[in-house]
């Protein structure tokens, strides 16, 4: 039997002191506390690995021992980590359609979770899940994205997310609503511009569900496998909010691989117009310019200066979005500098899986730019520590006797001030 990976709970509060009081424990842990009026809650990312895709890559898992690559074995365990987090929220990829419908949302079901699937388009086998505790939030809108476009050739991969946006159960009558989005963006470290385009899609659909009727955006957590690495330029597109893509060769959008030679540069821009999302990550609504019948210098004028805006427009090499986003882990050991993983096999041990929030950054008003305001950004109380390759290597990888995933479950503890 191997043994098991010890994770502990890092509490974010101490940084606060003057305003945080720790009252007692719960459950054996601190709890920080500063106001009366808040909603806390929790959140699982976890990319379950599917069983489909694990037996199509056997090559990634020799390291392992054979029974416990078998589903019988490895979806057991996979529910007992679920529900010894027992996280409010859980943002699941890798999830596969025929074990969703028959053991994974039966189970999760019978936990108190209400559960929304999307699944990957051009029959692949599985998708993302959003699954939330019916005591916690009720459910206000589902909105799938599809990442696949028959009529935009750049699109053509069956990758999916999922938004969803909840009403927290609290009792404040006052409480925003909360964004949750989960996604699986390609893998193809040789395709940045499929990966930015389709990140670009999820978070015009984000800006479309969490606009508030006065302008701003509600709370938003983004999760999901999105094969970029910590510090890559898909990465610290999300973080800052701007990226200027000019001259970036199209394999080091991600990081996932050192070499560019002999890669092509990411066109300007990396997707048509007919996309309909503009280079800030917004849909954009298509202005048909008004023309009166009569004086055709006039019809001649409006044409002209619409063609003149859009030339504009496609030789903007920046990127942007309107969020102010951090990520819950911080992705380097503080002490030694070595890097945490989320996913270890045969082949790499790196970091994929995230856990994004909006959190309202010191002296900054809402995004750089943007001119929008964010409500009630989001404050991170806790986070499930992360491990290092050498720790996972221990146990002997991933999948193991205990863990049954390629992937461990990244785990975060919000509040939200009402």
């Amino acid at each position: 039997m191997e043994g098991t990976i010890k994770r502990h709970w890092e509490y974010m509060c101490n940084h606060n002191k003057e305003k945080t009081k720790i009252l007692g424990e719960k459950n054996g842990d601190p709890v920080c506390d500063n106001s009366e009026n808040k909603f806390d809650f929790s959140v699982m990312s976890y990319n379950i690995l599917s069983q489909d895709l694990l037996e199509d890559n056997s090559h990634l898992y020799r390291h392992c021992r054979q029974p416990v690559l078998h589903w019988s074995f490895r979806f057991p365990n996979i529910l007992k980590e679920i529900k010894h987090f027992d996280a409010d929220v859980l943002c699941l990829q890798e999830v596969q359609e025929d074990h969703y419908g028959t053991e994974i949302r039966p189970s999760l079901e019978s936990l108190g979770y209400h559960c929304e699937y999307k699944m990957r388009t051009g029959k692949k086998p599985d998708g993302c899940a959003i699954c939330f505790k019916h005591s916690k939030f009720s459910l206000l809108s589902v909105n799938p994205v599809e990442f696949f476009r028959p009529n935009v050739p750049l699109l053509d991969r069956d990758n999916v997310g999922l938004v969803l946006l909840l009403q927290p159960k609290s009792p404040s009558a006052a409480s925003p609503a909360i964004c949750v989005a989960n996604t699986h963006l390609l893998y193809n470290p040789r395709r940045g511009d499929i990966k930015l385009t389709q990140l670009a899609m999820l978070l015009a659909e984000i800006s479309s569900v969490a606009h508030q009727k006065d302008g701003s955006f509600c709370p938003i957590v983004i999760c999901g496998d999105f094969n970029s690495v910590p510090g890559s330029p898909l990465y610290s597109f999300i973080k800052e909010g701007k990226l200027n893509y000019e001259g970036l060769a199209i394999g080091k959008v991600s990081g996932q691989e050192q070499s560019s030679r002999g890669q092509r540069i990411l066109s300007i821009p990396i997707w048509p117009p007919n996309l309909g999302i503009s280079q800030n990550c917004v849909y954009e609504v298509q202005q048909v310019p008004k023309v009166e019948k009569t004086g055709s210098d006039l019809t001649q004028t409006q044409v002209d200066k619409t063609e003149v805006l859009v030339t504009d427009e496609k030789l903007s090499s920046n990127l942007q979005h309107h969020f102010s986003l951090s990520s819950v882990y911080s992705h380097y050991f503080p002490e030694t500098g070595i890097p945490e993983v989320t996913t270890c096999h045969s082949r790499s041990a790196i970091t994929v899986d995230y856990i994004f929030y909006s959190a309202e950054k010191e002296g900054v008003a809402g995004q750089q730019g943007a001119g929008v305001a964010l409500v009630g950004g989001l404050k991170l109380l806790a986070r499930l520590s992360l491990l290092t390759e050498q720790d996972l290597w221990t146990v002997n990888g991933l999948p193991n006797e205990n863990n049954s995933s390629d992937h461990l479950p990244l785990l975060a503890k919000f509040r939200l001030d009402l």
